[in-house]
């Protein structure tokens, strides 16, 4: 057996040992040691493989299956630039906490300079958006080699999934290989090349921490940002304390719940009357939150497991674990957020009733996919308008961490793939014109149970809703943030092969996302940019009214 084919096969074993279960591979000569055994793997029933054109695609994939499982999920580029197209999807990974395992193959370290081909310094180039970076050594034939990979991989796993730091994120192990590059008959390993009969060869276990204390008194609210869980609804309900939940904060259900937050903060006295915010997550998605967290007269403690924790304001008085209710609010203080977000439903679906807008689409979309079904949505409107829908799915998926459109429809490919039932995507233009490439699956690669909802508006529609888009701004918005591109989306899906149907009306929308989800399609609805800016301010001047 030859190093590299020895190396990428202890690897790929180790790998599996440490809780992998899937695996995406974008092809290549340099790396076809670690795709090889990876194959092998598929073939054994070890772990689930993916093959993707395009390394960018495979990224996001691997992306949305560990939203998908919860479980790393390494990816495997060959050198060069196929290793750079990784970037998007570690930075993505990095600000969500994800555990990507980026396995880049590379020339060995010799050839680096010499202007040997494909060659490039891959060393630590993802720089500090990495957890781990570690370059493998060129294998060779001696003893020893074993118990370094396996144990390498062990310790790549264990910071990737934050067992130790509890600050999850992504890994780069690079890994140079020498020819042959492919099995080869030769002599046997001077050593054995199993692992442990107990499982990884090095068991990491988890460092514990201890909840904080929290009493009532100040008049207080629960945000729960993208990655929240549980945990925020839990203390909300524990404290009788409103809960602002973003759709992929996975604590959006139960009665603390306040579904229309956002426009109440600009719109109800209560919000002025707010003395303390208990932050879980990462909240990114309003302004209005933005704003509460920088009030000078507004207590702050941000909830984080890990070193790192979401404050930029600097307003945050205590960065603590976890919280620990001691007793609950006994004042009408959740009752009249309750009261408020009561009164403001009819408002709001009065304003949505007539024709489709981005909120009323992602309304129906949230209803299709229910309460406790799986549903990827895009960074810029479609989260937004999501997060004013009375029903969002708990499993409502979002790449927060940067809040990019890159990789979206890959990032839905993979969730739907690690899901067990059916997926539902809601995704701007803009955003699936960005990752069409992720409609590109090979004839022997599994396929998803997903349909995905363009809401079409030929453009940038959230830069309508910004300041760029004052009636004042108006002499070069449509060029440079509007950006209309005329983009045929049935013609795009035909070139895929991607069975594709327009709805124009809220019915037709509702017909189409009440047919069976098997295999992939897209529907397209289409609204008007220009009518973004008006029903933002018609739905908080409905509020105030209230």
């Amino acid at each position: 057996m030859n190093p590299s084919t020895a190396f990428a096969a202890v690897l790929v074993d180790e790998l599996i040992r440490n809780g992998v279960r899937e695996a995406v591979v974008s092809p290549g000569s340099r790396s076809a040691p670690l795709a090889l055994a990876l194959a092998e793997a598929d073939r054994s029933g070890r772990l689930r493989l993916h093959v993707r054109i395009d390394e960018r695609t495979a990224g996001f994939l691997a992306i949305g299956l560990i939203r998908g499982t919860g479980l790393p999920v390494p990816v495997v580029t060959t050198s060069g630039t196929a290793v750079a197209n990784l970037h998007p999807a570690v930075l993505e990974a990095s600000h969500s906490g994800l555990p990507l395992i980026v396995l880049s193959a590379d020339r060995p370290p010799a050839l680096r300079g010499t202007g040997a081909n494909q060659t490039t310094d891959q060393l630590k180039v993802f720089g500090s958006a990495v957890r781990l970076f570690h370059e493998m050594g060129t294998p060779v034939r001696e003893v020893g080699q074993v118990a370094y990979w396996r144990s390498q991989v062990a310790r790549a796993v264990a910071n990737a999934t934050g067992t130790r730091s509890a600050d999850p994120g992504p890994v780069q192990l690079n890994c140079p290989l020498t020819e042959p590059l492919v099995p080869t008959d030769g002599p046997e390993w001077p050593e054995p090349l199993d692992g442990r009969s107990t499982g990884p060869w090095t068991a990491v276990h988890a460092a514990a921490g201890k909840p904080s204390a929290v009493s009532p008194g100040p008049k207080t609210v629960v945000v729960a940002g993208d990655g929240a869980s549980q945990a925020a609804r839990l203390v909300a309900e524990a404290g009788q304390w409103p809960l602002f939940a973003e759709p992929s904060s996975r604590a959006r259900t139960g009665p603390a719940v306040i579904s229309a937050y956002r426009l109440l903060l600009q719109a109800s006295s209560l919000a002025e009357q707010i003395e303390r915010v208990l932050v879980f997550g990462h909240p990114t998605l309003s302004r209005p939150i933005s704003k509460l967290l920088a009030r000078p007269d507004v207590e702050v403690t941000v909830v984080s497991p890990t070193g790192s924790w979401p404050d930029p304001a600097r307003r945050a008085a205590s960065v603590v674990t976890g919280l620990e209710v001691l007793a609950p609010d006994t004042t009408n203080w959740l009752d009249s957020w309750q009261q408020a977000d009561q009164l403001a439903r009819p408002a709001i679906d009065k304003l949505l009733t007539d024709g489709l807008s981005g909120p009323r689409i992602a309304q129906l979309v949230g209803e299709a996919a229910g309460a406790d079904g799986m549903l990827v949505v895009a960074s810029s409107n479609p989260i937004r308008d999501l997060d004013l829908a009375p029903i969002v799915p708990i499993r409502t998926i979002a790449n927060r961490g940067l809040a990019g459109i890159d990789g979206t429809i890959s990032t839905a490919v993979g969730a739907a793939l690690a899901n067990a039932g059916p997926t539902y995507a809601l995704v701007g233009d803009l955003a699936f014109l960005h990752d069409s490439n992720g409609l590109i699956i090979g004839p022997e690669e599994a396929r998803p149970d997903l349909r995905i909802v363009v809401v079409n508006d030929n453009g940038g529609g959230i830069f309508s809703t910004l300041e760029q888009g004052h009636p004042d701004q108006a002499t070069y918005f449509e060029r440079v943030f509007g950006t209309p591109h005329n983009v045929d989306l049935a013609a795009l899906c035909a070139a895929t092969g991607t069975p594709y149907q327009l709805a124009e009306t809220a019915d037709a929308l509702r017909a189409a996302l009440a047919s069976t989800v098997a295999g992939m399609d897209v529907v397209e609805a289409r609204v008007s940019r220009d009518d973004h800016r008006p029903l933002g301010e018609a739905l908080v001047a409905a509020l105030k009214q209230q």
